[in-house]
């Protein structure tokens, strides 16, 4: 019965109305799943649909409904932490995991370069949005509020005022994580260096340096580094750390570029990794793992973070909002050799 092919025109709803022997109206209410149409006549109507080949207009659809059917990811992380070599690290393994799970909604995914300030967010049709791991006063939720369109973050917001639904990535387990190992493989006076802005994954970890400092009677010593200068900033920033503080046997880098930076300023100042300071960073990415050595890092299950995120936000555009907090799944470390100091000296 199939009549599209070459040369042919597409099959119309008026085709499977015809066919089937109804209305137009009764066509598009059972195809959308509205209306009160017999469950007997929905069904043979989506067999002939079927069988015809007939595919919606969804362009028309979204005009009738009002909705763009389409949500973005965004974020004021700049490309230089965010992107990593050939831009594969974070902000993209989000992407492809989103995308997947938007898709399974019939949602398209828009992926929105990072948002420093200008309208990058004022020019797409959207419904919504994930902002990945807001800063305080973070210009991409700005925009979206600004718009009147709802979002999620994916990491806890950090402005008092944001009260966006989010996925809670566990800052702090994380940081107590990598601390620990660090103390598990003999470090005396680790350091650690953050981004200089106030995303949660460094005020997480910097509260629980401090606390495991204290627990384990280490004097505290931190650095921070500015986003954008990315793996340059994180070795001028330990170089400079290691000339204050020689007595340093291990840095806690939390940003992967960062890490990478710092192994670096680690042989240059003639010191090896791990055999005189231990490197150790927060996002197991192609960074850590191609890092020589490699980077112990901490699999963030950000497969199952994005598709989380997306699962709250297309609830939220449903009109769902009960569920305020999500959390991601419990952190792994993944130890490698930057911080084997143990099985090294063996």
């Amino acid at each position: 019965m199939r009549t599209s092919g070459p040369g042919s025109r597409p099959p119309t709803i008026a085709d499977v109305a015809r066919i089937a022997g109804v209305s137009r109206t009764t066509v598009s209410h059972a195809l959308n799943g509205i209306g009160k149409v017999d469950p007997r006549t929905r069904e043979r109507i989506k067999q002939t649909a079927a069988e015809l080949g007939y595919r919606p207009n969804l362009r028309a659809q979204r005009l009738r409904r009002g909705e763009a059917k389409a949500i973005a990811l965004t974020s004021s992380m700049p490309f230089a932490v965010a992107g990593g070599p050939s831009r594969l690290g974070f902000y993209m393994e989000i992407a492809a995991a989103a995308a997947e799970s938007a898709l399974l909604h019939d949602y398209a995914l828009v992926l929105v370069p990072p948002v420093q300030s200008g309208s990058a967010l004022y020019s797409v049709d959207i419904d919504g949005a994930i902002v990945v791991e807001p800063d305080v006063n973070d210009a991409a939720a700005a925009q979206l509020t600004e718009r009147g369109l709802p979002y999620v973050s994916l990491g806890r917001p950090v402005s008092p005022d944001d009260t966006s639904p989010y996925i809670d990535l566990r800052g702090g387990q994380v940081a107590e994580l990598l601390l620990t190992h660090l103390r598990e493989q003999g470090a005396e006076r680790p350091a650690l260096l953050i981004g200089s802005g106030a995303r949660h994954s460094s005020v997480d970890a910097l509260a629980a340096y401090e606390t495991v400092a204290e627990r384990f009677g280490w004097t505290p010593v931190v650095a921070s580094a500015p986003e954008a200068g990315g793996e340059e900033a994180g070795y001028e920033r330990c170089a400079a750390l290691l000339a204050e503080h020689p007595e340093t046997d291990a840095v806690c880098a939390l940003v992967d570029a960062f890490a990478v930076g710092a192994v670096r300023a680690v042989v240059d100042s003639g010191r090896s990794v791990p055999g005189d300071v231990l490197v150790v960073t927060r996002y197991d990415g192609l960074r850590a793992r191609t890092c020589v050595p490699p980077l112990t890092a901490v699999d963030l299950h950000l497969d199952r973070a994005a598709a989380d995120a997306v699962e709250l936000l297309l609830g939220r555009l449903r009109g769902e909002s009960a569920t305020t907090v999500v959390a991601a799944p419990e952190p792994r470390l993944v130890p490698r050799a930057s911080s084997l100091r143990v099985t090294a000296r063996a």
